[in-house]
């Protein structure tokens, strides 16, 4: 893919679309349908859905909301929030989402990586790793699961360079410090894992500006930038997102109408 994306992440609690910061302190926005269906006319190259209590509260992913997202956008559709087994992705791909996001689970089962790529493909399997600074560890970033709730230990890059190892296809690294703060993405962790695994990186977590995209593709070495807050509450719309990188050099792909995205 010789351009750089713009990725607007439906939250949902419920059903519903939520934004929070630092993963709680969550707010409802609306119907994460109709937001999707917005943001797909507006231009942006993709969309993330993620069920961000799923796995916390113990339940699969809010199906009927996967439907009605699909059913009202022309983008592809990630999904995630849930997910524990071949059945899960089986059944959210054939409802017509484009891939599936696994974080948790994979954590407690590394295999279920590996048995993925086999079934689906690679190009079918994002690893969410989800991050907080640690600086016990030996890249500073340590892996958290369950909505953030449960820190594992683990090293963020040795992590994402095992799941790179076993087929996935796409890192969508978080960082929990930065979510919603609008401070900038965290540079030198996305760097980080995209150095180390040589897959594609979603950048996720505390866009804030049009510099910040432009700061994790250009230092942060993002292959894509996953954006909220600046889009829900009608900062900036996607089109004001892509000429602006597009004005510093980055490739975009220029699409969709000009409207101001607000969920």
């Amino acid at each position: 893919m010789d351009y750089r994306r713009i990725i607007p992440c439906l939250d949902t609690r419920d059903g519903r679309l939520v934004k929070g910061v630092n993963f709680v302190d969550l707010k409802e926005l609306g119907d994460p349908a109709e937001a999707g269906a917005a943001y797909s006319e507006a231009g942006a190259d993709e969309l993330v859905f993620l069920d961000i209590t799923a796995t916390r509260e113990g339940r699969k992913t809010f199906i009927r909301a996967v439907e009605k997202t699909v059913a009202a956008i022309a983008i592809p559709l990630t999904v995630g929030g849930g997910i524990g087994s071949l059945d899960d992705i089986r059944r959210l791909l054939e409802l017509g989402a484009a891939r599936v996001s696994l974080n948790s689970a994979p954590v407690r089962n590394p295999e279920l990586i590996d048995r993925a790529a086999a079934e689906f493909g690679s190009e079918k399997i994002v690893i969410a790793v989800d991050t907080r600074s640690n600086p016990a560890l030996p890249s500073g970033f340590e892996v958290v699961v369950a909505g953030g709730s449960k820190p594992t230990g683990l090293d963020a890059v040795g992590w994402a360079k095992e799941a790179a190892s076993r087929g996935a296809g796409t890192l969508l690294p978080t960082s929990m410090d930065a979510d919603g703060t609008r401070d900038g993405y965290d540079i030198p962790m996305t760097r980080a894992l995209a150095d180390a695994t040589g897959i594609p990186v979603i950048a996720s977590g505390g866009a804030g500006s049009l510099e910040h995209l432009y700061q994790a593709i250009a230092e942060g070495r993002a292959d894509a930038v996953l954006v909220a807050s600046i889009a829900h509450y009608g900062t900036y719309t996607i089109r004001q997102m892509k000429e602006y990188l597009r004005d510093r050099g980055v490739p975009v792909r220029l699409g969709g109408r000009e409207r101001t995205e607000r969920a």
